[in-house]
């Protein structure tokens, strides 16, 4: 009689342990979800959220795998191997799964050094001062922590010099963790989540570090802060900066945080001054010289049909002066279009389709397509666009903002032939 009832019992308490092991998971999985659903607003943003941050940093962790693998044609100088741990292995918050989503990889930037025509000396130095520090420290060992990466790198300069073709060539070869951040991604309706939100971009990229953080247009957000700014603009300034260069920007052995905020601005002065002072590095992007110029012209032009008869690279480069790297690219834009312009008005003209055009009939580029639509030649004959610096009792004259002051000789013709 005791053996049936420990049988019993011992069965009974199965019975439960089961029933209440069953219950757990039917309210963990069905209740749990649903009553989340009907009642957090945001629950539907932040669980596609965390699906497309866990899919991003899957992504992120194959090509971790491939880089200490070591990958095939892997650049050992300018892509250093990360030794972090794989993406894919982080816990994250929901303020982290939404900055997660701002994490890009190395593959979808197609951008690297060697596409930016020119600014050969700043991307030595960013090399040697940011990037080798950064994902090598242990080669600046030597020289403890004075050689370590800077906190903070500021690009600045004239809209279109390549500022933020610069910063993505950076992420590109960098093979460090590129957090690009959008302001966007730091504004919340509820009071306080835009600090959280700052928050996670930087235990996000402790995590994953090295790290960089990019903020395009960086006076936009973190501009000089005045006493009638909201408070929660104010709020987001304060918390970026605690968390910048604060108490808690190196870890239990005293070492900073191998975590760079890379910002780009054309308007330096809009800056707070306490932002401009963790920004340490500032690399001026000026207006292209000659020889850049002329670079970025045969990076433009590379797979370009051209006349080799009536088209002067040199000339083009000397009559661009003045004009940004973007600005020269629109002109190639426009001046490669003349040749298709006449195909199709000749065809249209000879009453034959278009679809009958052989490409291998439309002719080169040339000099004079660069100086609009009608009248190229006489313009060029007429108008001289060479342009050099101005210069006053022979020293040369340059704004103070790092523009040259340059004038056209057609003008100087003008004025010479008047008197």
């Amino acid at each position: 009689m005791s053996d049936q009832k420990r049988a019993k019992e011992f069965f009974s308490g199965l019975f439960l342990t089961a029933g209440v092991t069953a219950s757990y998971f039917v309210f963990k999985e069905i209740v749990a979800p649903y009553i989340a659903r009907n009642i957090d607003p945001e629950w539907e943003h932040n669980e596609q959220a965390r699906l497309k941050a866990q899919a991003n940093l899957r992504r992120l962790r194959q090509q971790h795998g491939e880089g200490e693998d070591g990958a095939p044609g892997a650049d050992a100088e300018t892509t250093p191997r990360r030794k972090t741990r794989a993406p894919a292995d982080l816990v994250l918050n929901e303020y982290e799964n939404q900055i997660a989503m701002e994490v890009v990889a190395p593959e979808d930037i197609p951008v690297g050094f060697d596409d930016i025509g020119g600014l050969d000396d700043i991307i030595e130095e960013i090399k040697e001062s940011i990037i080798y520090p950064l994902t090598m420290p242990h080669l600046y060992r030597h020289g403890g922590a004075l050689l370590s990466a800077p906190s903070g790198v500021l690009l600045y300069g004239p809209p279109g010099c390549g500022k933020t073709m610069l910063a993505k060539a950076v992420a590109h070869e960098s093979g460090a963790s590129f957090i690009n951040l959008h302001i966007s991604t730091l504004t919340a309706k509820w009071y306080g989540d835009s600090n959280k939100m700052v928050h996670a971009v930087f235990s996000l990229a402790r995590k994953m570090e090295p790290a960089i953080i990019f903020i395009d247009e960086i006076d936009a957000v973190l501009g000089t802060r005045q006493s009638g700014e909201h408070e929660a603009s104010g709020m987001i300034k304060a918390e970026f900066m605690t968390l910048w260069d604060g108490l808690t920007s190196v870890n239990s052995f005293g070492e900073p945080a191998r975590i760079v905020v890379l910002g780009a601005t054309n308007r330096i002065n809009d800056i707070d001054e306490a932002i401009l002072r963790r920004l340490p590095k500032k690399f001026p992007v000026p207006l292209p010289g000659m020889e850049q110029r002329q670079r970025i012209l045969q990076l433009l032009l590379g797979d370009t049909k051209r006349d080799p008869e009536h088209f002067d690279m040199e000339y083009i480069s000397r009559v661009t002066a003045g004009m940004s790297g973007s600005d020269i690219k629109e002109a190639c834009r426009d001046a490669a279009m003349m040749p298709m312009r006449e195909s199709i008005r000749q065809h249209r003209t000879s009453g034959a389709a278009m679809s009958r055009i052989n490409p291998d009939n439309i002719r080169g580029l040339r000099t004079e397509d660069f100086f609009g639509r009608r009248g190229g030649r006489v313009l060029a004959e007429t108008h001289v666009h060479v342009r050099k610096p101005s210069t006053v009792n022979g020293q040369s004259k340059a704004s103070s903002d790092g523009y040259e002051d340059v004038e056209d000789e057609a003008d100087d013709q003008v004025t010479t032939t008047s008197t």
